[in-house]
């Protein structure tokens, strides 16, 4: 009981401490101490614990020293919890701003769902009572189109079928129009009358005429390109021949018009899956050259030879891949698999897929007892399902819908945005602010520790030269103490005038020259950075290095300094343990100080070009996409949160060297 007690009141104690800590920083203290009890305190206090006291009463510098404490933390641990694929990129999601919606699903189409398509950043849906829903990334800034500007004719209840494509909206009304809005600069939903244009224009039929609304089996949209299917078989399709490899063949070949089943568009071709249970693939792709994984036979090396004696039920495909699903209830999947798209999950023993959708990367598939398997791209958590029973699965472009019999959402899964948006490639600006800023601390501080290596050894190599050339190399770095200053002559001037000609250099013009240098060299991407880091020091020594003579030339003349002499105390010595501790606060001031300097010299050049080079993230390379008018006024976020970590970074450091300037320097004013 007692050991109890004394850890309870160890515990209140440290809470007790922390609590007053608190309230004197932030609140100020219960009372103002005598002059009488400060020296008390101060007469067996050490001046670093003086020195520390007083910066912690600076509630700006607790205040900076949080912030860039949060910040280490946020960019040296961060990449462990958010990896980040320097090749990946994603044009479908290029230019998002910050949003938070992409898998909500809207209420009204909750418990009525009778379509649900995605394929860029925003998703359509079609309830069973014929309502239109929209949602995620409905405005695209580039071109200033608003997907939710619908037509006049898309009301409440007057929307049978609609899909989604890369920039455009395709739907289906009662009345039995095709109409689209969004982009149409590749026919992807219009007309276009120039017969020199290389697209697939619209049929007249559905441009002149309506369709029977009751009959439509498939609506799809690609990347600028659109098919429709009818329950006879019968296939319209068209748009962007150049994206779409293969739509002429299947468009202008009438025997396709009459037997097909279902389509699917990867992001340069198109795959049908006819009546009987087969499937075709344009001209310029052809089966049995394709190597292809099944969940049951593993790898296929002739996939048109597999597929000889079977039928497939389902297809579906996303930007680079195709599965098929086969009539055993087994699944195929050939295609360019970057993100393990064909890492088919086994299904349970003896229990048959009957139907699969796909995302961008990713595919999601039931089985007929209703259990949903996903896999490919997990991302944005897409492929996070936990087997509930359903019996339909949709898709977005890095979403998972799961529906039961009833028509109602069992779940929803996978991405919900991007909190700061996307850039130009579509990589999530988050992440890369969080590993640019890695690299962004790192290179300055390597640069700040090789420019006050150089400065300290040129400062003072003065005192120490005498002693011997082992001495030297003995103390290279921080410990070549007090030479300039101390000794002075021949090798003082030498070295003043080297540091001369380096600071009449100009900085950043120079730098860039180097760094252009370094650009042509056929050296590995790493090894580029590395040497930036060491131009970067190279260049930035030579204030330290004036004033940390300057300090030693006024130590060495002070009472101390003679009177260990007259003690006959040795050379080496007197540096080491008599001038050098009093130089190192100038040391720790300048390198906080010189940190953000060389964070800031680091953005510059990278935002120049002359930099880190892309993909490798930094602060400044982030903000090289801000040197035009259309990202500073369409695209803000893309320069706004790395300028802003940047700027709260430097800040931080400043605030945080300009406070132990005056806390270290013992001829400051005392605190009121």
């Amino acid at each position: 009981m007692e050991k109890k007690n004394n850890s309870t009141a160890k515990k209140n104690g440290v809470f007790s401490t922390l609590g007053n800590w608190f309230r004197r920083t932030f609140r100020g203290g219960s009372k103002e101490m005598s002059d009488d009890e400060k020296f008390a305190i101060e007469k067996i206090e050490s001046p670093s614990v003086m020195a520390t006291k007083a910066f912690f009463r600076r509630k700006l510098a607790v205040v900076a020293l949080v912030v860039l404490i949060g910040m280490f933390l946020f960019v040296f641990i961060g990449p462990y919890f958010v990896p980040m694929d320097l090749n990946y990129t994603d044009p479908l999601q290029a230019n998002m701003p910050p949003i938070n919606n992409m898998k909500t699903v809207p209420e009204g189409l909750k418990n009525q769902i009778k379509d649900i398509n995605g394929f860029a950043d925003f998703t359509v849906g079609v309830s069973k009572d014929n309502t239109f829903y929209l949602w995620g990334n409905v405005k695209n800034n580039l071109t200033g189109v608003d997907y939710s500007d619908y037509p006049d004719a898309i009301q409440p209840g007057k929307v049978v079928a609609a899909a989604a494509g890369s920039d455009h909206i395709i739907a289906v009304t009662t009345d039995g129009e095709v109409i689209g809005w969004g982009s149409n600069g590749n026919a992807q939903y219009g007309y276009l009358k120039n017969p020199n244009d290389p697209y697939t224009e619209e049929p007249e039929e559905l441009i002149n005429g309506t369709i029977d609304p009751d009959h439509v089996r498939q609506l799809i949209c690609g990347y600028q390109v659109t098919a429709l299917v009818m329950d006879d078989g019968r296939m319209y399709m068209w748009g962007n021949n150049n994206s779409m490899l293969s739509l002429v063949e299947f468009a202008n070949k009438e025997k396709y018009n009459t037997e097909v089943q279902k389509v699917a568009f990867s992001n340069y071709y198109a795959i049908l899956l006819k009546e009987d249970g087969t499937v075709t693939g344009g001209q310029t792709l052809t089966f049995n050259k394709q190597t292809a994984y099944s969940n049951k036979d593993g790898q296929i090396k002739n996939l048109r030879t597999y597929m000889k004696d079977r039928k497939v039920l389902d297809i579906a495909a996303t930007n680079n891949c195709y599965c098929f699903v086969m009539d055993d209830g087994s699944m195929v999947v050939f295609g360019a698999s970057e993100y393990g798209e064909k890492d088919i999950p086994e299904a349970t023993p003896n229990e048959k897929i009957v139907g699969v959708k796909a995302g961008t990367r990713h595919f999601v598939a039931v089985s007929e007892t209703g259990n949903v398997y996903a896999w490919g791209h997990n991302d944005g958590g897409q492929c996070n399902v936990d087997g509930d029973r359903c019996s339909l699965v949709y898709t977005g472009s890095k979403q998972s819908y799961m529906v039961d019999s009833e028509d109602k959402l069992v779940e929803s899964v996978g991405f919900s945005g991007y909190p700061l948006g996307t850039d130009s490639r579509g990589r999530d600006i988050l992440t890369r602010i969080i590993h640019g800023g890695k690299m962004t601390m790192t290179i300055g501080a390597v640069a700040v520790v090789v420019s006050t290596i150089i400065a300290v050894i040129v400062g003072c190599l003065s005192l120490l030269l005498a002693f011997s050339v082992v001495m030297i190399n003995l103390t290279i770095g921080l410990i070549v103490g007090a030479i300039c200053g101390y000794y002075g002559g021949w090798v003082d001037m030498l070295l003043m005038r080297i540091t001369e000609i380096f600071s009449s250099l100009p900085f950043l013009p120079f730098a860039m020259m180097l760094s252009y240098v370094i650009r042509t060299m056929p050296i590995g991407e790493n090894t580029r950075i590395f040497i930036i880091m060491i131009i970067l020091g190279l260049l930035s020594w030579t204030g330290l290095a004036r004033m940390i003579r300057a300090q030693v030339l006024a130590e060495r003349e002070k009472e101390f300094v003679i009177a260990a002499k007259s003690m006959g105390v040795k050379e080496n010595r007197i540096a080491f343990k008599h001038i050098l501790p009093n130089v190192i606060s100038i040391i720790l001031v300048n390198i906080t100080l010189d940190f953000a300097g060389c964070m800031l010299t680091e953005s510059s050049l990278s935002y120049l070009g002359f930099g880190v080079q892309q993909p490798q993230p930094t602060w400044g390379n982030m903000l090289n996409g801000a040197n035009n008018s259309i990202v500073i006024q369409n695209f803000w976020w893309q320069w706004l949160f790395p300028a802003i970590a940047l700027s709260v970074a430097t800040i931080s450091i400043n605030i945080i060297g300009d406070t132990l300037r005056d806390v270290l320097d013992p001829k400051s004013s005392q605190e009121k």
